[in-house]
């Protein structure tokens, strides 16, 4: 049977309560006396030395869990899109898996629909990013797409407003775009940003607006924000149709 890792705390205590199986769970005897959720895990937990752990997994960042899981599922990026209050992230060949994880936790916080990432040149889900996610990845739905400008296309054709992140000049700052409908926020790596098929799909480019001396935000800082802005616009939104 074919299984994947999952190392540290967080990330497998949230592949414990997702959908996953979790085949095998290794424990150090730190980690049993620290984590008392382990003796309702479900799962027969067994007790490893710390040195096992980590040549199991090729790190020291496994903080005493270890667990081999069923593979990962991945989502159908146009179920993504048919939800009645899509809110996606799409990411533009940003290979950083901790860069991957990042973004996933923020848009599972954030109630995101789903994160969406080109099947080239882009992260997958791996134990690194289930790690960088807090075991975010085990809650929210990533598709892969083999073409994210022709999957955007598809998306605008169903309803969707596609809104790309951009360092330089952009159609309107985050504050006074409508986020309030189907939205799919597209970001690119950091240092490159969009490509320009996928920069030209888009029907606006969107900026945060930044005060300092720094032209530009971390992939997954402006994820967030963007995310959380959508959020607010949304609820205020749901505040005065309630008021109406």
């Amino acid at each position: 049977m074919i299984r994947e890792q999952v190392y540290g705390r967080r990330p497998v205590r949230e592949a414990v309560r997702g959908p996953r199986d979790v085949l095998e769970l290794w424990a150090s005897e730190r980690a049993l006396a620290a984590e008392a959720w382990l003796r309702e895990a479900g799962v027969r937990v067994q007790p490893k030395p710390e040195r096992e752990l980590t040549q199991a997994v090729g790190t020291r960042d496994h903080q005493g869990l270890v667990a081999w899981c069923t593979p990962y599922r991945y989502a159908d990026a146009y179920e993504l899109v048919a939800d009645e209050r899509a809110l996606l992230v799409c990411l533009d060949q940003v290979t950083d898996p901790h860069n991957l994880g990042a973004v996933c936790r923020s848009a599972e916080g954030a109630g995101a629909t789903g994160v969406v990432v080109p099947a080239h040149g882009a992260a997958r889900v791996t134990p690194a990013v289930c790690r960088s996610s807090a075991g975010a990845v085990e809650h929210l739905p990533v598709a892969v797409v083999p073409n994210l400008a022709r999957f955007l296309a598809d998306a605008k054709r169903e309803g969707v407003w596609v809104f790309g992140a951009a360092t330089g000049p952009a159609s309107a700052a985050m504050w006074d775009a409508d986020l309030v409908d189907r939205v799919a926020l597209v970001l690119g790596a950091e240092g490159r940003g969009l490509r320009p098929l996928v920069r030209r799909t888009c029907d606006a480019l969107v900026a945060i607006p930044l005060a300092g001396r720094v032209e530009s935000l971390n992939v997954s800082v402006a994820a967030g924000v963007l995310l959380y802005e959508a959020r607010r616009q949304r609820r205020e939104a749901e505040r005065l149709a309630a008021r109406a």
